[in-house]
């Protein structure tokens, strides 16, 4: 065991978790009206919640276990065979369980922004459960978990590079909040712009801040990898923020705060695959591209195409996530096979489970509430309770 390894991953092991609690909760809840915050905190906070048993129980042993080229088994179900002084690499085990354990919280919580002020309580817990289970953990292991794309894998010697998570996190949660937003359908009312700018700064704040435990504790050691992978994610969100502000001055004659801030998240979501992988100069230049990029994939999905996707998930993360796990080809880290493969057979295979796993948790639990809940708001129709006297 290395003691600098271990306390830089405990440290970020509890950034990444407040990415999600409190940071990606307050971003996506100032983004909603009034009537609907207290619902967003609710499904954030409950999936994180849920999320962390499951995988304790089995997400765990799937993603990282000892299993085959598919999946990594039940043998380290509960954390069978796991104490404090078991080691995986310079680590406890139990510390890189944990750590991953953030990871597997924070990705179907991304996937709250595409059904906010519409979706059933039920189906959210159900389906987070099934996906985390059964997409998540399974792409986890392919990649990172020595599993079917990593080295040596399918695409041979040099297998898929994703140094923290643009096709792990960002392009599943991403295509299945698309997915979902479709099977939705529209809000009845989508004309009432954010409730609390203010808020959404502040959880995009948190998220920059937490990101540096996100991209550098996924270097797994406390050494100047760690350090390279914080400052080219740095680089990339204010490039990212200063171009998305810029586009938005360019069409609009105004930049907004609301905008950006998610130039910061789109930053942040496209420098993380490749934030092992390159240099300041390369960050940079994702992060300017991003700006623009996710802009435009924003007013494509919701003014073209016509999809509420309530909160731009795939838009900012999906999009961001693909084009930052395309640049590690473009910039010569890793080969174009591998790196455009695993984004066509991960895209598949989430849509495909993704979409059998809304059919069946639909027969349970409803995927929409009725229209006098959507007019109420989900705050006091489903939960009892109203953060706001007035929406």
């Amino acid at each position: 065991m290395n003691g600098a390894d271990t306390a830089w991953i405990l440290v970020a092991t509890a950034l990444v978790l407040f990415m999600s609690l409190p940071g990606l909760a307050m971003f996506y809840g100032g983004l909603v009206r009034a009537r609907n915050v207290l619902s967003v905190f609710m499904h954030v906070f409950m999936i994180a919640a849920l999320m962390s048993v499951l995988w304790l129980i089995a997400g765990y042993s799937i993603a990282f276990g000892e299993g085959d080229a598919l999946w990594g088994g039940l043998g380290k179900a509960f954390l069978n065979g796991i104490d404090a002084d078991t080691l995986s690499g310079t680590l406890p085990e139990v510390l890189f369980f944990a750590f991953q354990m953030t990871f597997a919280v924070i990705t179907p919580a991304l996937i709250v922004g595409a059904y906010v002020e519409r979706i059933g309580f039920g189906f959210v817990l159900a389906f987070s459960a099934l996906w985390m289970l059964l997409v998540y953990a399974p792409v986890t292991h392919w990649i990172w978990g020595g599993g079917l794309m990593a080295d040596g894998g399918i695409w041979g010697e040099t297998g898929t590079k994703d140094f923290a998570g643009g096709i792990v996190v960002h392009e599943t949660a991403g295509l299945a909040a698309l997915l979902l937003a479709v099977m939705l359908g529209r809000r009845k009312d989508a004309s009432k712009p954010p409730h609390n700018p203010g808020m959404v700064a502040a959880g995009a704040g948190m998220l920059w801040v937490g990101w540096f435990g996100f991209n550098g504790g996924s270097q797994l050691a406390a050494d100047g990898g760690a350090a390279m992978a914080i400052t080219v994610t740095h680089i990339s969100a204010a490039a990212a923020t200063l171009s998305w502000a810029a586009w938005e001055r360019i069409k609009f004659g105004r930049a907004s705060l609301i905008g950006a801030v998610t130039g910061t998240i789109a930053g942040l979501a496209s420098i993380t695959p490749a934030s092992g992988f390159v240099g300041p100069i390369e960050a940079l230049i994702i992060g300017l591209v991003a700006g623009v990029l996710c802009q435009e994939a924003v007013n494509l999905i919701r003014n073209k195409m016509q999809i509420d996707d309530t909160l731009d998930v795939f838009a900012v993360h999906g999009v961001g996530g693909i084009f930052g796990t395309i640049m590690i080809a473009a910039f010569g880290a890793g080969s174009w096979t591998a790196q455009l493969g695993a984004l066509a057979v991960v895209g598949v295979y989430t849509l495909v489970v993704s979409f059998i796993i809304a059919k069946v948790v639909g027969i349970f639990f409803p995927l929409r509430v009725d229209a006098e809940t959507e007019h109420e708001g989900l705050d006091l129709a489903v939960h009892g309770e109203r953060a706001y006297s007035h929406d």
